[in-house]
């Protein structure tokens, strides 16, 4: 089944499920900075809009687009900022 997470006052929110890839999110981001700290390695792949990211341990912002993909090791942070609503997908490993 389905799980519906909100954060973040409602300015993000996702629908979360298990398939044959793991577990997955889907998701949208308000305009906005945000703060996301990990339990599990995540792959985001920004599937709408822009995200500009800073991952715990770097010290240079970088940005992706539709359909680019990062990673994020577990048991850390990541940072990102929108300038427009975003969507994205999130596996989990």
């Amino acid at each position: 089944m389905f799980n519906v997470n909100e954060y973040f006052d409602g300015t993000v929110k996702s629908l979360g499920f298990d398939n044959k890839a793991g577990k997955v999110t889907i998701g949208v981001m308000a305009k906005g900075e945000y703060e996301f700290g990990t339990s599990m390695v995540e792959h985001m792949t920004v599937t709408s809009g822009e995200m500009k990211v800073l991952i715990d341990g770097e010290t240079e912002w970088k940005v992706y687009g539709e359909y680019e993909t990062f990673r994020v090791e577990k048991d850390s942070s990541f940072k990102v900022i929108l300038d427009d609503q975003t969507s994205y997908k999130c596996v989990y490993s």
